[in-house]
């Protein structure tokens, strides 16, 4: 790619579906109203929930890489410093 181009909004929108996943997943309680299957005696909801927040970490830092990554293209290509502390030049 030229180093003048700006990047496409490709990671955007894959952060943006990434964040999606990890909002809408706990709203679908059918999924998880449930007592069943037990692990290590702890009911499905618990340690589904528990489930989550994990899936629910992973895909938050993975949209934010994404952007950070976006953003310092983007600022490259228009020729800023990349940590947002003045020109490059």
């Amino acid at each position: 790619m030229p180093e003048n181009t700006p990047p496409g909004k490709g990671p955007l929108y894959v952060a943006g579906v990434a964040l999606a996943i990890a909002v809408v997943l706990p709203l679908l309680v059918s999924t998880y109203a449930r007592r069943d299957p037990e692990l290590a005696g702890i009911p499905f909801f618990f340690w589904y929930q528990f489930v989550l927040v994990l899936v629910s970490v992973v895909l938050t830092s993975v949209a934010y890489r994404l952007v950070i990554g976006h953003e310092r293209r983007r600022r490259a290509a228009q020729g800023l410093s990349i940590d947002g502390k003045g020109d490059a030049r």
